[in-house]
């Protein structure tokens, strides 16, 4: 049987790089394994979920879903049971997932509400994966935290106005508009000079709107964009 694998490819990121941000931060431990690793599970968990949401081929899914399942929740269990506090960090995650639900319910899931939740989500995985590696949560594990939904929300606005709102001007100065205030809300919520890893995409926001790239080519963009936003950000944790 095929593996089923969530088509989301710009979730990747989000998953990944909030958490490395959290263990370059808070410092790396072998705990992270069992973490990441049941992180991966319950983002894999969760897709299969959202199509039950559907109420698309809901027994296909539901196989699925129980088959991520038992490996996130063993995995993420033996995390807390290593850091109990992180399951207070999890109960305020669920609104989020509710957010997600009814948008999967609603048949929107590409609607932007609907995306920051999820991106609040993947981006307190750093949270987490700081707490696990510090054992404590401090300024800089919301600094991981703030930092993180601060660019992805970003990324969220672009694509958006680069493929399924390209037609749509109002939408444009929305994207415009929050990349213009990006460096300085990133330096509010206390960059300093890692601010360098947000002026790509103020500058590509604005300088590639309108442009005839393919999904293909957007899709790399960013992935490189996220990169330099990772790099810069971890360089400024480890030397703060």
């Amino acid at each position: 049987m095929k593996v089923l694998i969530p088509k989301q490819h710009g979730a990747w990121a989000m998953l990944v790089i909030p958490f490395l941000l959290g263990m370059v931060g808070g410092g790396a431990h072998l705990r992270h394994i069992p973490l990441f690793v049941g992180w991966l599970f319950l983002y894999l968990a969760a897709f299969p979920l959202t199509m039950i949401a559907k109420k698309k081929n809901i027994a296909y899914y539901q196989k699925w879903a129980v088959a991520y399942s038992i490996p996130a929740v063993s995995l993420l269990l033996a995390s807390v049971l290593m850091e109990p506090g992180l399951v207070l960090l999890g109960l305020s995650l669920f609104p989020m997932f509710l957010i997600n639900l009814y948008y999967a319910r609603k048949n929107n899931d590409r609607a932007l509400l609907n995306d920051i939740a999820a991106i609040i989500v993947f981006s307190a995985g750093g949270l987490a994966s700081y707490w696990t590696g510090a054992g404590t949560l401090d300024g800089w594990a919301w600094f991981v935290f703030t930092q993180s939904i601060l660019f992805f929300v970003g990324s969220a606005f672009y694509v958006k106005s680069m493929i399924r709102e390209k037609k749509n001007k109002r939408f444009k100065w929305y994207s415009w508009g929050y990349h213009v205030i990006l460096p300085f809300l990133s330096v509010v919520f206390g960059a300093g000079w890692a601010v360098l890893g947000f002026i790509p995409s103020s500058i590509r926001a604005l300088l590639l709107y309108g442009r005839k790239l393919s999904v293909k080519k957007i899709g790399i963009l960013e992935l490189v964009n996220a990169c330099v936003f990772m790099a810069v950000v971890s360089v400024f944790l480890l030397t703060i």
